[in-house]
């Protein structure tokens, strides 16, 4: 990590200059013993060139020589599919990791929430986990004395200060580090999908801090799979491929492109046996959407007939328990539903639901009931393992599908129905208002 020089003249917050960075796959950490390093290379050194060529597979590349500024007053957004490489980035920045080639250069002081509890000792109570990690964050005390109320007042912990943080929900844990993170009046704001696990009130304050920051000449740097937030408070956003940048625009070309990337023109997709998406009890094959009655509507279906979700899934170990839950999100990224075949979330049990499985394929179905989405384009993520919540297995934007309005059920109002992500046929009726002792007729419609 190199400070950036002249920090009061130069307008840059950031500077990455072709970042890379290597993991070592099946093995625990990247340090070893002076003696396993030499021995290792040996060995390495001895072995045939087909059996070394094996080896240097085991090098995964989770970042690729990317490269960007950030200025200040700069609020910028990185998104990206689940394994892009944006949690590494933000770590190198934070210095909790270091680069395997180029250089990094940070102005000023970095405040960083890139994990639920990140610098809190869960034995302190929050009031002493303030002056804890505000003293980790590079606050001195006298500062966290002067922002102390205004930190637990935006945290909304006060009844809780002198608990010890280990008693504190996830939610509580993240809106106290934010709240620290954000009154120490950093240089470099970092801010990771953490935030998803407090509520919509609290997500909301969080995006207007950062606008306020950035509006005080601090750069914000935020990653998320929240795309109107990304669109409402960035003024750039980049998307990560595979480790690397391959746009860095306006927040909504930026968007388009990612949507693009993942849409499955098909309706279905299926894996292969060697890239099937797997546990060590659960090996996922197929994932499917299609109308009712119908063996395949590609990636379009009639919003006046109840829309399938299959999936396809083998058990690998005998006694087995999985789960499944999906998740669906509007092209803007707002969160429409989420549901699991947990008999307390589903209108039928699930005869499968937390019993042990024997070894073989299973298919599993969930059924949005006719005009209940709006005519719009939607994306699906899958999770499955044994237990909801706790995925073995994760897609994340597996399919992405559009609803067609074509007006063949109803005879009224035939544009584009106006409103949010959800449309149900709701029970409505009408009568007139007399003084008629005869009970009046009902009209119906279906709106």
């Amino acid at each position: 990590m190199i400070p950036l020089q002249a920090p009061r003249q130069n307008p840059v917050a950031i500077r990455v200059e072709d970042v890379s960075k290597r993991f070592r796959l099946g093995t625990i950490g990247e340090h070893q013993r002076l003696t396993e390093a030499i021995s290792s290379r040996l060995k390495a050194f001895l072995k045939p060139k087909s059996a070394a060529t094996h080896a240097m597979s085991k090098d995964f590349w989770a970042l690729k020589q990317i490269s960007f500024e950030i200025q200040r007053s700069e609020v910028v957004g990185i998104i990206g599919h689940n394994g892009a490489g944006k949690s590494t980035l933000l770590k190198i920045l934070s210095r909790i990791v270091t680069p395997t080639s180029g250089r990094v250069g940070v102005q000023g002081r970095i405040g960083s929430l890139l994990e639920v509890g990140t610098g809190f000792h869960p034995e302190l109570t929050g009031r002493e986990n303030i002056f804890l990690n505000g003293a980790i964050l590079g606050m001195k005390r006298t500062e966290i004395r002067n922002r102390f109320d205004q930190i637990v007042e935006f945290a909304e912990i006060g009844p809780f200060l002198d608990t010890p943080v280990k008693r504190y929900s996830s939610g509580m844990t993240v809106r106290l580090g934010f709240s620290v993170a954000a009154h120490m009046e950093p240089d470099v704001l970092i801010i990771d999908e953490v935030l998803s696990v407090g509520d919509q009130a609290f997500q909301n304050r969080c995006m207007g801090k950062a606008t306020e920051l950035g509006n005080q000449g601090r750069a914000i740097l935020v990653v998320s799979h929240n795309l109107a937030a990304i669109s409402n408070i960035c003024s750039r956003a980049m998307l990560l491929e595979h480790g690397s940048v391959v746009l860095d625009a306006a927040p909504k070309e930026t968007i388009e492109k990612y949507l693009q990337a993942m849409r499955c023109d098909s309706g279905r997709i299926q894996w292969e046996l060697d890239q099937a998406p797997s546990s060590d009890q659960i090996r996922l094959h197929s994932v499917a959407l299609r109308n009712a009655g119908n063996q395949s509507s590609g990636n379009q279906v009639d919003i006046d007939q109840p829309i399938v979700i299959e999936l396809d899934y083998e058990v690998l170990v005998q006694g087995a328990i999985n789960t499944v839950q999906i998740h669906l999100k509007d092209e803007n990224g707002v969160f429409v539903l989420s549901s699991a075949n947990a008999p307390s979330m589903n209108l039928q049990t699930d005869a499968t639901f937390g019993q042990p499985l024997e070894l073989g394929r299973y298919r599993t179905e969930c059924i949005i009931p006719a005009n209940f989405l709006n005519d719009s384009r939607y994306i699906l993520s899958v999770f499955l393992g044994p237990q909801i919540g706790k995925p073995t297995i994760e897609c994340d934007s597996v399919l992405a599908f559009s609803v067609l309005d074509t007006g063949a059920m109803r005879k009224e109002f035939l544009g584009s129905w106006y409103g949010p992500v959800i449309r149900p046929r709701l029970a409505w009726s009408s009568r007139p208002c007399n003084a008629s002792r005869h009970e009046p007729n009902t009209v119906k419609s279906g709106h």
